[in-house]
């Protein structure tokens, strides 16, 4: 069925690709996050360990929100491992690492993610793409927010 939205679909297609990337960095960092979460030890551990369910909690939500976007403008998103770690460009981290260096891993995590959501501002600006541009907007709002409050318990 073709689809009308007022975007072509090579736009259409190429901020899928980038929503594709998005919605794999934000689910690769809800799993370490969700991982950080049950592992966390210290004295920092309460803290933390309320803090991560929080930050995975609205991870999974916009996870949700990311492919839905990627199917409204007309593409499957991707949904498997497999596929996620070939897109994402959130490292992957072996073992538990100690309470700060969590701290600092999921830091880069949520800049790595504010990086790729603002490499798609330009190209949804161009084809006047309102409700990517308003979905990208919401997420660096808050993956800045959470990266001055980790970037704050390091200080």
């Amino acid at each position: 069925m073709d689809i009308h939205l007022g975007i072509s679909e090579q736009d259409r297609k190429a901020i899928a690709d980038g929503l594709s990337r998005l919605l794999a960095d934000t689910y690769t960092l809800y799993l370490q996050t969700h991982n950080f979460h049950w592992n966390v030890t210290g004295p920092m551990f309460n803290t933390l360990h309320v803090m991560f369910e929080t930050q995975y909690n609205e991870l999974a939500l916009a996870t949700d929100l990311i492919a839905e976007r990627i199917r409204a403008l007309g593409f499957p998103a991707p949904g498997t491992y497999s596929k996620f770690a070939a897109l994402t460009r959130v490292e992957d981290v072996e073992g538990i690492p100690e309470a700060t260096e969590m701290i600092r891993i999921l830091l880069k995590g949520q800049e790595t993610v504010v990086t790729t959501a603002r490499g798609l501002l330009d190209k949804v600006g161009e084809v006047n793409d309102q409700a990517t541009d308003d979905l990208l907007t919401q997420r660096l709002q808050i993956h800045e927010k959470t990266a001055w409050m980790l970037r704050a318990l390091l200080q």
